[in-house]
């Protein structure tokens, strides 16, 4: 989907409940009004693309211990220019787990979120304007990790809270588990 689709996509999507519906509409608001909304460049803020994998049977979602960040998070990252946030989503799976065949189970937008990414080093504080996808992983025992992670591990559904207890990553897999 290019920037356009993106747009109306955004129009036309509803989050599952407040927080995200703020999300969307700030994520909305942001990228209908700067240009370079896709660069890392523009340093107030830049929109990026990750995925809540699942594995074959849904029970598990694929995770890993982000580096920088100290957290356990959802694969993704900047789209560098890209506006097919879908596409930079499949990227940054295969580039951070090695999956590279999967499956989408949700057409379009599955979760949105802002977030505040701290500074580091060279790069001032900035917001992430996140676009999740949902897929299912084909071949689930094919993960390895990359140096953006210390770990990557299939967590079961329920012990997500547990590992990640950010509540944007909560809010998928709630979704998850009501469909």
């Amino acid at each position: 989907m290019n920037r356009a689709e993106l747009e109306a996509a955004l129009a036309d999507y509803q989050g599952s409940d407040a927080g995200e519906e703020a999300h969307r509409q700030h994520m909305l608001d942001f990228l209908t009004s700067t240009p370079n909304a896709f660069l890392r460049s523009h340093l107030a803020g830049h929109m990026t693309a990750s995925a809540l994998v699942l594995d074959h049977e849904q029970q598990a979602c694929l995770l890993l211990l982000h580096r920088k960040l100290e957290r356990w998070l959802q694969p993704g990252g900047h789209a560098d220019g890209d506006e097919d946030l879908e596409a930079v989503a499949r990227r940054e799976v295969a580039e951070e787990t090695g999956l590279e065949q999967l499956e989408l189970l949700e057409r379009g937008i599955f979760d949105v979120d802002v977030h505040l990414i701290p500074a580091r080093k060279e790069v001032p504080e900035h917001f992430h304007y996140d676009v999740r996808f949902l897929f299912r992983a084909v071949h689930p025992e094919a993960i390895v990790g990359n140096h953006e992670s210390e770990a990557v591990a299939w967590v079961p559904l329920e012990e997500v809270p547990a590992r990640a207890g950010e509540e944007s990553i909560l809010r998928m897999v709630r979704k998850v588990q009501r469909m």
